[in-house]
């Protein structure tokens, strides 16, 4: 895929990732080279080489530190970015969010500051990917959450 910037974060990655699946919870640090998807609950900090997803339902209490970060869950801490991060419109988030390119789809909830760290300001987007098949989205087809339309 080309990395061009009418492409989302989601639809660039490759690769197996690592999963903590809804139900799971997860206390401490975490670090590590991949993707990560989190459904479950994250208390702790993350310094990652790579993406974090977390799903929607899925819950982070910390700070979160990757190259991208989508969200769709909810987040009490900061995010900071090397890339991106895009926020879905079932995203909650309390804190501040740091990064190079910064997306927010309508109907997300940011408390907090968001600061880009080069020219652009954040970018809107509409949710369009959180219905498959005139059925509501799950689990398994959370990899299709967001769609950015970056200009």
């Amino acid at each position: 895929m080309n990395d061009s910037k009418s492409r989302r974060v989601r639809d660039n990655r490759t690769g197996p990732g690592t999963l903590i699946s809804e139900g799971c919870k997860f206390e401490g640090t975490l670090t590590g080279h991949g993707n990560f998807m989190i459904g479950g609950e994250v208390v702790g900090d993350c310094d990652v080489s790579g993406s974090v997803t977390l799903a929607r339902g899925g819950r982070w209490r910390g700070t979160i530190k990757a190259d991208t970060v989508i969200v769709a869950g909810t987040v009490e801490g900061e995010i900071h970015a090397s890339g991106k991060v895009e926020v879905g419109d079932t995203a909650k988030i309390s804190g501040t969010i740091s990064s190079d390119a910064i997306a927010v789809a309508e109907g997300a909830v940011v408390d907090g500051v968001m600061q880009t760290n080069s020219r652009g300001g954040p970018t809107t987007f509409v949710e369009k990917r959180g219905e498959l098949g005139g059925k509501p989205a799950t689990a398994e087809a959370e990899e299709a959450v967001l769609e950015a339309e970056v200009e």
